[in-house]
């Protein structure tokens, strides 16, 4: 039996995952606003804390998807608030390696506990079937995507034969 596919269901399911991504930043950006972190501080601080003491800037920089000199002035500002160190690598006196000080970890958990309240709000009316249906669908498109990523590109005048 073929699968059948709803037209307009996959036009809009793009758009509908970006709408919702973004709203939900949106939505964390105001609720955090308090904290004085803003988007790229604590998503910068979340993938320290994700990645671990003693990571690189560059290292961490690719995790976040920002270029190098974008990340130095975020770091800059953690570390004038005493959320993040810097310490130079001595086997590599020009890289820095980051460490996540003890304000800093605290700053993570009061992040987490703002995140962890929106997410329970955001995905309220969702039982455990449909997140673990929701979980797989966006693994699926993540694992697509990023075989697509791995793939020579393809110019648009080299589509598919008639």
């Amino acid at each position: 039996m073929a699968i059948t596919h709803d037209h307009d269901a996959h036009a809009r399911i793009g758009m509908r995952i970006a709408e919702t991504a973004r709203r939900w930043r949106q939505l964390l950006d105001d609720r955090l606003r308090d904290t004085g972190l803003s988007q790229a501080r604590w998503l910068a601080l979340l993938h320290l804390h994700r990645l671990g003491d003693g990571i690189s800037q560059i290292a961490l920089a690719q995790s976040i998807g920002i270029e190098g000199a974008s990340l130095v002035r975020i770091l800059d500002d953690l570390e004038s608030r005493g959320l993040v160190e810097r310490r130079i690598d001595p086997k590599d006196r020009r890289a820095r390696h980051l460490i996540l000080t003890p304000a800093g970890a605290v700053a993570m958990q009061n992040v987490d506990v703002i995140a962890s309240r929106l997410r329970h709000e955001l995905l309220d009316g969702l039982d455990d079937s449909a997140l673990h249906q929701l979980q797989f669908a966006i693994d699926r498109i993540l694992d697509n995507a990023g075989r697509l990523m791995t793939k020579p590109r393809h110019s648009a005048t080299q589509g598919s034969s008639s």
